[in-house]
C-alpha cells in the first residue's frame, strides 16, 4: 500500500488512546471521594453522602474509589452513632427534667 504523496506515512499499529490512567493518575471521583472522606469523619451525614456520590462516579467509570468506599463506611457508623448520642441524650434530658419536678425546691424558696 502506497501513502498519499506529501502525506507522513500511516502507522495502523499506533495505540488508539483508550487507556486507563497511570498508577496514581486521577480517576472520576477520586477527589470527590477522599473530600467525602474527610467531611465524614467531621460532618457525618454531609460526608456520607459526598462519599457515595464519588463511588457512583468511580462505578460508573468502571474505577474502584477505596477513599470514597471508606467515606460511606465511616458515614454510616459516625451517622449511627450520632442517632444513639442524640437518644441518650433526650432520654437523660428527660429524665433529669422528671427528677427535678419531683424534688421540693425547698432550698430556693418554692
Amino acid at each position: 500500500m502506497s501513502d498519499a504523496p506529501g502525506q507522513p506515512p500511516v502507522n495502523y499499529n499506533a495505540p488508539n488512546g483508550n487507556y486507563p490512567p497511570a498508577p496514581g493518575g486521577d480517576f472520576p471521583g477520586k477527589t470527590l471521594g477522599i473530600v467525602g472522606l474527610v467531611c465524614a469523619i467531621l460532618f457525618s451525614v454531609v460526608g456520607l453522602i459526598i462519599s457515595i456520590i464519588a463511588n457512583n462516579q468511580s462505578k460508573k467509570a468502571g474505577f474502584k474509589n477505596t477513599p470514597a468506599f471508606v467515606g460511606i463506611i465511616i458515614g454510616i457508623i459516625t451517622t449511627v452513632l450520632g442517632i444513639i448520642g442524640i437518644i441518650v441524650s433526650i432520654a437523660t434530658l428527660a429524665s433529669i427534667s422528671t427528677q427535678l419536678n419531683n424534688t421540693n425546691y425547698v432550698f430556693l424558696g418554692f
